[in-house]
């Protein structure tokens, strides 16, 4: 059997199940798994739930370099609450990033989409190459009802860049459910979240939104029709599905 038949195996039997029981899955059937964490609400929400199932699993996050500083105080507090998590923080590549910076100067990315697809590529995608080296598998928090490109996503997939699995235990949840979850658990969450950042990335590249936008509304505003910064594309640039591979 392959590896797309394994997974297209899964995502069939998982169809319908809860998060925790994704996640309890997941957890048992890769030794090498990692989730992939923003800090966002959605990432919080997976951390407390990984830490009841397995109180020392992996979770990595990429530091842009560029973060609020309400990233780094929810960081602190979910290492505080979840001691035992193992946390890896990825940093982009300092040569790689003075290059950029000294070529094209310190808000490149507001100048151009190509200018910002290359500052998301440096300080986002190749850290998360490295991250996910070795991983038979990683775990995201992407959500259907986020965007459309979203919207034909599965609980598990091929993520065939890397030729590992990629587990979406929220993917059939709303935002008002993840929002429930945090309530009820009292789960540590970035105060960006209580001034109106739905979906939180570098500061320079995310603001708050109006009454009636979407929830990505505030991520490259500036560009109007961009709602991905390539983690979760293929190399070709279509987002990364299994019916793709």
């Amino acid at each position: 059997m392959t590896l797309q038949t394994d997974i297209d195996t899964a995502a069939a039997q998982l169809k319908g199940k809860t998060p925790q029981e994704v996640l309890t899955w997941a957890l048992g059937n890769y030794k090498n798994i990692s989730l992939a964490s923003s800090f966002g609400a959605e990432d919080v929400t997976l951390i407390d739930m990984i830490a009841k199932i397995k109180p020392d699993a992996h979770v990595f996050t990429l530091d842009t370099g560029r973060l609020n500083s309400e990233t780094y105080d929810v960081i602190a507090k979910v290492q505080q609450k979840y001691p035992q998590l193992q946390l890896r923080i990825m940093f982009p590549q300092a040569e790689a990033v003075e290059q950029m910076v000294s070529a094209k100067g310190i808000n490149l990315f507001y100048d151009s989409v190509e200018n910002r697809k290359q500052c998301c590529y440096i300080r986002k995608v190749e850290p998360l190459g490295r991250a996910t080296q070795g991983l038979d598998a990683w775990i995201t928090g992407l959500r259907r009802d986020q965007t459309a490109n979203r919207s034909t996503m599965e609980t598990v997939e091929l993520d065939g860049d890397r030729n590992i699995a990629k587990i979406n235990p929220l993917i059939d949840w709303t935002n008002e459910q993840v929002w429930d979850y945090i309530r009820a658990n009292d789960v540590p969450y970035n105060a960006l979240h209580d001034q109106n950042f739905p979906s939180i990335g570098c500061a320079p590249c995310t603001r708050a939104i109006q009454a009636g936008e979407d929830l990505r509304a505030g991520r490259w505003w500036w560009e109007m029709s961009n709602q991905e910064c390539g983690l979760h594309v293929t190399s070709d640039g279509r987002l990364v599905r299994a019916k793709d591979v």
